[in-house]
């Protein structure tokens, strides 16, 4: 099983993945957790010139085949093989992001970033995405921290992307789940927890 987590940045998503993946380790689950862009050597070192190096211009297209490269790795080396062996993936973010950061709101085009995807993925998606909604507003206000490349492109910016995953939902509503993250931590932990609960086997594995 393979879930994702995407939406804005400041919507929660670390805070709900390792609650999930708590609950799902508490339930007798295997499970492997990873970021995208990251968690291998190569995914690490992209994600340094992606998000922290502020000095490189990156153009869209380029931006998109970096993180695509860095997936095509995460997948080879983590994803896969805990699928293979059984385990629940949680990733925070995975292709929808690129579908959306460079597609929708980048000017890339969105079903070339999905064409892309698939080849940079061999065909491997998430079973379920979770899109943690929340207003730009709400979500800047939540990040009390130095801010990366993508989080500095500005509000008009994430007013994009926050239409784009919502426009992807309404696309791939079998794939793609919104869940609003304006409520408790424990409201939205909730919704998540219901929605997993429909692709999850009753009972799970021993977990170690």
């Amino acid at each position: 099983m393979f879930f994702s987590f995407d939406g804005i940045d400041g919507a929660g998503k670390s805070t709900q993945i390792a609650l999930l993946v708590q609950h799902l380790k508490d339930a007798g689950h295997k499970v492997v957790t990873c970021r995208d862009p990251g968690s291998t050597e190569l995914g690490e070192s992209i994600r340094g010139l992606l998000l922290g190096d502020h000095q490189t211009p990156i153009s869209p297209i380029s931006e998109l085949l970096l993180y695509m490269a860095a997936r095509a790795q995460l997948v080879c080396e983590v994803i896969q093989p805990a699928l293979e062996a059984g385990q629940v993936v949680v990733s925070d973010r995975f292709l929808l992001s690129n579908v959306v950061y460079q597609g929708h709101a980048g000017g890339v085009g969105v079903e070339a970033a999905w064409q892309i995807g698939q080849v940079a993925t061999g065909g491997i998606s998430p079973d379920l995405t979770f899109v943690l909604d929340l207003s730009p507003g709400a979500a800047a206000g939540r990040m009390d921290r130095k801010l990366d490349r993508m989080e500095q492109r500005g509000d008009e910016y994430r007013r994009k992307l926050r239409q784009g995953f919502l426009e992807e939902a309404d696309r791939h509503p079998e794939r793609i789940v919104v869940i609003d993250a304006d409520g408790t931590v424990e409201q939205v932990q909730a919704a998540v927890r219901a929605a997993a609960a429909r692709f999850l086997p009753v009972g799970g594995q021993s977990s170690d």
